[in-house]
């Protein structure tokens, strides 16, 4: 098995898909901690990398990146990683893939870019549109969360499963919209079981509404820290999550065989998390079974690196 040097910004949505990236190639890794040392050293290395300067000046690492060995490529999420990425790849002599877009860098200076589709990357040689997020929980990962899951609940026939968020910068959540929302899928969905979780994020009033429906499965999350979302996407004929959830939605369209549908709470616009769930509506993955299949992104992703 190879190995990867995966440079982490801190941010744990990150930090996964950069762990994805690595399980889907098929190579071992190790984690380094990435820091710029100010925020005028971030933006310098935008004129940095445009004048193709590769300095180790202006960021900090957990590790000694020269006493790495047996490194096959360096995998960087988010911006925090994109500059460190080109800098390590140079003094390792080995190639570079980061995920998401890098905006404002050379773009050529990549082996390999994964850019969301609603990103609306340019066209390149190195750069691979993806769907959606990628997700770095593996099969052992979903058979352990449908054991802890059984272990809590039986279920006794198909089931509706409901993944709730909460609001952020372009999505809203009140009480009354929840309601609707719930009405709408007990209507559709007669004769089924109903299941629920609710995150961190999921306001107080939500929850109380949620809490108020006749709900087989229900899982409070201030009330109870459990994560039945494994189970939920390989066990649920049908999944609804709140569009906002980028990283819920990214998962129920790559694993399980479950229906997914979205309940709208983002606000108007033509914002990143509008155009994310229209592209998987483009792409077939909303009201449908159909899932992202990474196995030719990951052979194109192989090519590039040549590994």
């Amino acid at each position: 098995m190879g190995k990867a040097i995966i440079l982490t910004d801190g941010k744990a949505g990150h930090e996964n898909q950069s762990k994805a990236l690595a399980r889907a190639l098929g190579v071992d890794y190790e984690i380094v901690g990435v820091k710029f040392k100010s925020k005028i050293a971030k933006a310098l290395s935008y004129f940095f990398d445009f004048a193709n300067v590769k300095s180790k000046s202006l960021f900090s690492l957990s590790g000694n990146i020269r006493l790495k060995e047996g490194v096959d490529v360096v995998i960087g999420t988010g911006s925090g990683t994109f500059y460190a990425a080109k800098v390590v790849s140079k003094i390792l002599s080995r190639p570079s893939a980061v995920v998401l877009y890098p905006r404002g860098y050379r773009i050529s200076g990549f082996s390999c870019v994964l850019a969301p589709a609603f990103d609306r990357p340019e066209k390149a040689p190195n750069v691979i549109e993806i769907p959606a997020n990628l997700v770095a929980n593996d099969e052992a990962f979903y058979n352990a969360g449908v054991e802890n899951f059984l272990s809590r609940y039986t279920p006794k026939g198909d089931a509706v499963a409901v993944i709730v968020g909460g609001p952020n910068k372009c999505s809203g959540m009140s009480a009354e919209w929840m309601r609707r929302m719930l009405e709408k899928v007990f209507e559709e969905n007669k004769g089924k079981e109903f299941w629920v979780t609710t995150s961190r994020r999921t306001p107080e009033d939500v929850e109380k509404v949620i809490d108020s429906f006749p709900f087989d499965y229900k899982l409070i999350y201030s009330r109870d820290k459990f994560n039945p979302i494994p189970a939920f996407v390989r066990l649920a004929k049908k999944l609804y999550v709140t569009a906002e959830s980028t990283g819920m939605l990214s998962e129920s369209c790559t694993f399980g065989s479950a229906e997914v549908e979205v309940l709208d709470n983002l606000n108007p616009g033509n914002h990143k998390f509008r155009l994310f769930v229209e592209m998987l509506k483009e792409g077939g993955y909303i009201g449908s079974s159909r899932k992202i299949d990474l196995t030719e992104i990951t052979a194109k992703v192989k090519s590039l690196l040549a590994i």
